[in-house]
Parts: C-alpha cells; structure tokens; sequence
C-alpha cells in the first residue's frame, strides 16, 4: 500500500469518526431540547407543561437553566456532587472517577458501583457523557466553566461555584432533580448532628471550649496549612477557632522550610496525607524537628492523623457525617 493510500484512508477514518461523534451530541441535544419543550401555551396565553411535569428555572452559577419535571438520568461531574447522588438514594447514569481509590472511592461503592465513569472532574469526556443521554448533568464553575456550553448542549446542566460547598451542592440538586424535600431531609439531619456535637463537646470541655484547631497536610516536598475548603468550614461550624495568622482567604499556606513549623501552632492538630513513602517521609523529618516538640498540639496529646478521603478528596454530604463520626470518636462522645 503507498503512503499517499494510507494517509487518505487514515484521513477518510478520521472524518467518519468525527462525524459520528457530532451525530451522536446532535441526538443527545435533540432529545433534550424534546424533554425541555413541555412548556406549552395554554388557552388563555399562559405556560403550561406536558404531563411529564412542570418546567423549573434553576438558578445557579452559571445562570439559569430549565428543566422539565423529574430527571432520571444525572451525570455529577465532581466528588461532591457523586457523594450527594449516594445520600439523595439516586444512582446516577454517569459520573466522574475519584482521585483516590479508582474509580470510586470505599465509602460510596456499595451506593455507586457499577456507575459508567466519564473520565476526570478536571476533563469530563464530553462523547462518553452523551453517550449515556442524561437528561440533567450536575456541574461546577472552577472546574467546567469552560465546557459549560458543550455541556448545555448535551443536557440542561447546572453549577455550583466550588467542589466543596457540601450542603449548597445538596440544596442545588434538591431544586435540579426535583427532590427539595429530600435535601430538605439531610440537610435537617446534618443540622441536629452539628447542634447534638456543640452540645455534647461543650458540656465535656466546659472554659476549654473552645479549642484552636490546625489543618495540616504533608507532601512529598514541603507541608501545608489548610486555612479554608471542605475541612475547615466543618470545624467552624461546629464551633471550633483557628489561630489567628490562619484566619486569612488563602486557602493554603505552603511552608517548605522547617523553622516555619511555628506557624502551625494550635490546641488540636488534625492531619491527612497520601499513603506514599515519600509524604510518609517528609512527615517523619517535620514531626522529628525539634520545634514540633514545642506545639501545643503536641504537648497536650492532640496530634490526629486522619482519613484522607473523609476529610479532604470526598467533598460530600457523607463524607462530612463520616469526619463528624471520627470527631465525636476522638472526643469519646457518644453518637
């Protein structure tokens, strides 16, 4: 076979599976555009709906988006999002794959295993997601502002503004699939379990309530304060403090030299990081120095190593009751 025959049946390969691939958004979008059309003059000139259900506007961080009666088939394209279909009892048709623990993590497979992956939540597969022909995609800005139209085409698609806003993720899924008293449900839970925690540690503790908490994360090179994201708004909300030079908008403090191991004073020390030798490494040499002696963290015997996943990558409804469970434990408070 001649170059000049390969190259053209290489090329001739290349236009048909192009042509497939846009066929197949194409039929998603119609599908969907169908599912949107419900809304219906009535009479008298007003909207109605199809005795599917009502068109909802759902406002989000992207904008508005409509979305006729009850969605069936969901794609979350971030952790939290995943987490929150598992607590809503939804089984969603698509979703993204972990960070950890590929493809989903421990704590949610039995509520989500066998559920198709669509690739990463930093690059969602566009083609593999209309693939599954959803008919509401749970999104987030940071992470899909840019393919936000693409993903609009395929299905009516919604937003938060982060990944880690756990209860505005449920609150913003309630709404989007319909299910408002569901969130309306967990979101109650959750409260009573964070009023049952102040309540309990608070009487436990009494004038030491209460108590300076640092977040803290080792990695292969250099060790890091966690002053805001998943963790940290959990700990405020249950009435924790922070130290004063972490009460700052960065969400990282990076500290890669060790006579900065002073910034990391607190009462309580909680720590996640990856099971790799070299983290494990760079956690030894900190925690050897003699500085870290000196914390008050340290002296009190209020040094936790923690779940990574729980605590930091799940970024969920249930990841959050599972870092209250390994509170209340820590405090030896009952449930």
């Amino acid at each position: 076979m001649s170059a000049n025959t390969y190259s053209f049946r290489w090329n001739l390969s290349l236009f048909f599976l192009a042509l497939i691939l846009s066929f197949v958004v194409f039929l998603a979008a119609c599908g969907n555009q169908s599912a949107q059309g419900g809304a219906i003059k009535d009479n008298d000139g007003t909207e109605g709906t199809e005795a599917t259900g009502t068109t909802r506007e759902i406002t989000h961080a992207m904008g508005t988006t409509k979305i006729e009666g009850t969605p069936e088939r969901i794609v979350t394209l971030y952790q939290g999002a995943n987490d929150a279909a598992a607590a809503f009892g939804i089984k969603p048709v698509g979703m993204v794959e972990s960070w950890l623990e590929l493809p989903i993590y421990d704590y949610l497979k039995a509520d989500l295993e066998g559920v198709s992956i669509v690739g990463q939540e930093t690059q969602p597969n566009l083609e593999e997601i209309a693939k599954l022909n959803p008919d509401l995609i749970i999104a987030s800005k940071l992470r899909h502002e840019e393919v936000y139209e693409q993903l609009s085409l395929i299905a009516p698609t919604v937003t938060h503004e982060t990944v880690f806003e756990f209860k505005e993720t449920v609150e913003l899924m309630g709404k989007a699939m319909n299910k408002e008293e569901k969130a309306a449900e967990i979101l109650s839970a959750w409260d009573a379990r964070v009023a049952d925690f102040k309540g309990k540690v608070q009487e436990k503790l009494g004038d030491q309530w209460p108590l300076n908490v640092s977040i803290l994360n080792f990695r292969a090179d250099h060790a890091r304060i966690y002053n805001t994201g998943f963790a940290g708004s959990i700990l405020a909300e249950l009435g924790f403090t922070r130290p004063e030079n972490q009460q700052v908008d960065l969400p990282v403090t990076k500290l890669t030299d060790k006579e900065s191991i002073t910034e990391m004073n607190a009462d309580v020390f909680y720590i996640f990081m990856e099971d790799d030798a070299a983290v494990q490494n760079t956690y030894e040499e900190w925690t050897n120095h003699p500085l870290w002696a000196n914390l008050d963290a340290v002296k009190k015997d209020q040094v936790y190593v923690v779940d990574y996943i729980a605590w930091n990558m799940g970024g969920g409804i249930k990841a959050a009751n599972l870092m209250l469970d390994d509170i209340y434990d820590r405090f030896e408070l009952e449930k």
